[in-house]
């Protein structure tokens, strides 16, 4: 999936290294918690920039929470949420 960031079109994929590495930085004992919070639209807004910095860096980005944090994100902050939760999505979709 695109985002644009700055001005700058950037790919986001959540990669299993990705994935790891928002286990780790969210605190979540499985990924299952997040899908969760964002079906029940009970996520905050350092999940969206962790889901969105992990898949940035999983598609080739070299991009940190902190910059991302103060980025301007095409579309604004429902955008961001609205492409966090569809790039979670696409993570979790078997192959045909």
């Amino acid at each position: 999936m695109a985002l644009v960031i700055d001005g700058k079109r950037c790919t986001a994929r959540l990669s299993l290294g990705a994935l790891a590495e928002l286990e780790e930085g969210l605190g979540e004992a499985s990924l299952v918690g997040l899908v969760e919070r964002f079906e029940a639209s009970r996520f905050a807004s350092r999940d969206v920039i962790a889901l969105l910095g992990a898949g940035l860096r999983g598609g080739g980005a070299e991009i940190t929470d902190a910059d991302l944090a103060q980025a301007k994100i095409e579309g604004g902050p429902m955008a961001a949420a609205k492409a966090a939760a569809e790039l979670l999505a696409r993570a979790f979709v078997v192959p045909q």
